[in-house]
């Protein structure tokens, strides 16, 4: 379920930027996190910080964080980016995603021994400095069973062969934003 990073040329970038991308993160005060707007995916303990959104970019983020953004503008076909803070036991709930057209990936931060993402049948427990990337098309979940966070820099991107058109035409992102519902 997990996908071969190999194949994507930014892996490579990220993997080797990834102290870099850490600092930026250390240096971040906790304030500056917002809950993941997603509610109805948790109860309480998903945060975020976000550089980029379905393609809209945050500024003042992205001034914060320059060597994270320096990487993250290299990447293709990129729509979604920003720090994913799993707190102490925080359950993300079974979900699928809202396009056909897009891959979600992670780039492990800080990892706790307790933590891991289920897609599918199969599960994964984050490496620091290691992207991984899956079909989020499938049905996932993630949890932190350990006494501190879990973060990870999580991207969302266009999969190879599909282009803006393919997302601005998904039926699936367009239920998925109408009125801040669940697809």
């Amino acid at each position: 379920m997990f996908l071969d990073t190999s194949q994507f040329e930014f892996t490579r970038r990220l993997e080797a930027g990834w102290r870099d991308i850490l600092q930026e993160l250390e240096d971040l005060e906790a304030g500056e996190m917002i809950p993941w707007p997603e509610r109805h995916l948790y109860g309480q303990g998903w945060d975020a910080y976000g550089f980029y959104l379905l393609g809209d970019r945050f500024d003042e983020n992205c001034a914060r964080c320059p060597k994270t953004t320096a990487i993250l503008e290299t990447i293709p076909g990129l729509r979604s980016a920003g720090f994913s803070v799993l707190q102490p036991g925080a359950h993300i709930t079974p979900h699928v995603g809202y396009s056909h057209a897009l891959y979600v990936g992670h780039l492990g931060l800080i990892v706790p021994e307790n933590c891991a993402i289920r897609v599918g049948r199969d599960t994964y427990h984050w490496t620091p400095g290691e992207f991984m990337a899956f079909n989020d098309m499938i049905e996932h979940e993630a949890w932190n069973r350990d006494t501190t966070r879990r973060v990870v820099l999580l991207i969302e991107f266009l999969r190879p062969g599909k282009t803006e058109v393919d997302l601005a035409m998904s039926p699936e992102l367009a239920a998925a934003l109408k009125d801040g519902k669940p697809a």
